[in-house]
């Protein structure tokens, strides 16, 4: 590389988005922090909005939301032999990338938590049986499973320990060959106090109760319930209503899937006064800043940018072992983390232990405390990727 010039990096994802959700964000806020690091970045994507420069839509004109995994390889390989890029690095199994970087895990590990979220053996075993019907992931799986055995494949760089140990029991990869860099979040979001205190305002309201009620509002944000979790929660929310707390629990539902089935529940199980559907939220930020407590109940999370949100607002959080997030937070000092979400009891006495003021205040006194804020950014973990993509480019010169 010519003295002077920056690298030249491709990320490569299927849909340039954001809109899409947590996965199509994180690249694009990553992309953003590593140009701050000094390099050139260019994202190659198969479907989407160009918008911004070093945006390439490579398959545009084919028909479809979604491309097939051998169109967009096609469409890649022509697009490289023609444009000189330094590092590829790809959140898709195309083995011809430097880094492999799935925002989601593994295939394999996505198809046996999906399966489970059903909280039924009968319809568990089913989704796991039926899980090759669906053609695009069975390709997906499969490009996932040969990367992985190729003797010189990319290097594999998993966002949490979960994800590196799925690689490992899955696939067999052995640890030196995956690097773990924990996914972050932008920390520097923009809180408008007066919007924070009219949504708060707005969840009282709608709930019919008062700050003079002293309410803990505990936040819970997706856009799959099922996966997330919420089923679990909404019965978690019978067992702490039903106890003696230190002061009165409330569930506030933020986005965009379908809530029928859920308000059916909270009404069958008399919590519906206490269970609040706010649909989609513009801000998170301003969500988590007038919520007390962040909860995730999460069958399947490699890591949960909602968690992380949660942490860098200073927020205690309770999440589950199935969520790689919980490498960046200590359980019981920021939050704490339940080992499956369908056991009820142990979510509810999550709950419970932060209707108490005093174990809020704590714990988000530890957040600041350990700086957990810094470890939840996307400066470190843009910084931590430009380290790997430095070897890689010193590994090259030397040979």
């Amino acid at each position: 590389m010519p003295k002077g010039m920056k690298p030249k990096l491709a990320i490569i994802v299927e849909r340039a988005d954001v809109t899409l959700g947590g996965a199509e964000r994180s690249v694009f806020e990553m992309a953003q922090a590593l140009a701050a690091l000094d390099l050139e970045v260019h994202v190659l994507a198969a479907k989407g909005k160009a918008g911004k420069e070093n945006v390439h839509i490579l398959c545009g004109d084919l028909p479809g939301k979604r491309t097939d995994y051998g169109a967009f390889a096609r469409a890649l390989r022509k697009h490289i032999e023609g444009n000189h890029y330094d590092i590829i690095h790809s959140v898709l199994p195309f083995a011809f990338a430097d880094i492999y970087q799935p925002r989601g895990g593994t295939y394999a590990e996505s198809i046996v938590r999906n399966a489970a979220s059903y909280c039924c053996k009968l319809a568990e075993f089913w989704k796991r049986a039926t899980s090759f019907a669906n053609l695009r992931r069975a390709v997906l799986l499969r490009a996932e499973k040969k990367l992985c055995r190729m003797r010189d494949g990319p290097i594999i760089i998993s966002i949490s320990q979960y994800v590196a140990e799925q690689f490992n029991r899955h696939y067999g990869v052995e640890a030196s060959r995956i690097s773990v860099i924990p996914s972050g979040v932008r920390t520097t979001d923009f809180i408008d106090k007066e919007q924070t205190y009219r949504l708060r305002m707005q969840i009282l309201t709608q709930m019919g109760i008062k700050e003079a009620d002293n309410p803990v509002l505990f936040l819970f944000a997706a856009n799959n319930f099922r996966l997330k979790g919420l089923g679990c929660l909404i019965k978690a929310m019978q067992l702490v209503s039903a106890g003696n707390t230190a002061r009165p629990a409330f569930l506030v539902v933020a986005g965009k899937d379908k809530a029928t089935g859920y308000k059916r529940l909270a009404a069958k199980l008399n919590v519906e006064k206490k269970v609040l559907f706010l649909g989609q939220v513009a801000h998170i930020a301003n969500a988590l800043a007038a919520a007390d407590v962040a909860v995730l109940p999460t069958f399947y999370d490699p890591c949960s940018r909602f968690i992380l949100e949660a942490l860098a607002a200073g927020k205690p959080v309770i999440t589950t072992a199935f969520n790689g997030a919980i490498d960046l937070f200590v359980n019981n000092r920021h939050g704490k983390v339940i080992e499956r979400p369908d056991d009820i009891a142990a979510l509810a006495d999550a709950l419970a232990h932060f209707t108490e003021p005093a174990n809020i205040q704590k714990a988000s006194q530890a957040i600041m405390e350990d700086n957990i804020k810094q470890q939840v950014s996307i400066s470190r973990a843009a910084g931590q990727l430009k380290e790997v993509y430095d070897d890689i480019l010193k590994t090259r010169r030397r040979q």
